[in-house]
């Protein structure tokens, strides 16, 4: 019996494209607070972000760990003005997955929220079928 592509592998495929493009922004972020001198107390924030960054590097390597149990490579990503598209092959089977600029921006900002510690309890969507509620 072959074990096709299931929805943990997918989400798996999703966090693998979104999660560098959170530790973009964080980076980013962390450069405006460090260099705008607008902050008082730069450090304070800027050490909120290292903590997040930290966690998403660690999710990452958690996720590319779980890539080599479950025969997941992502073969190729390719941006659009549309959003992101990836090729990839697991366990033989060859999927794709398109992410829209506004599905990977809705997910990140909630994903970011939570690796900064803050409550994501208002974003959970409670009225969706089990099958279709994300699991942050």
């Amino acid at each position: 019996m072959r074990i096709e592509i299931t929805t943990t592998d997918e989400i798996l495929v999703k966090r693998y494209i979104i999660f560098p493009l959170i530790l973009s922004a964080y980076e980013r972020d962390l450069q405006i607070i460090n260099g705008s001198g607008l902050f008082k107390t730069p450090d304070v924030y800027g050490e909120i972000i290292e903590a997040g960054q930290k966690i998403v590097t660690e999710e990452i390597h958690s996720i590319k760990k779980a890539f080599k149990t479950r025969g997941i490579k992502v073969y190729e990503e390719i941006r659009t003005t549309e959003g992101i598209r990836a090729e990839y092959l697991c366990r033989g089977y060859h999927g794709n997955m398109m992410l829209s600029w506004s599905l990977i921006k809705a997910e990140a900002v909630v994903m970011m929220r939570k690796y900064l510690g803050m409550d994501i309890s208002r974003f959970e969507k409670i009225t969706a079928p089990e099958q279709f509620r994300n699991k942050y």
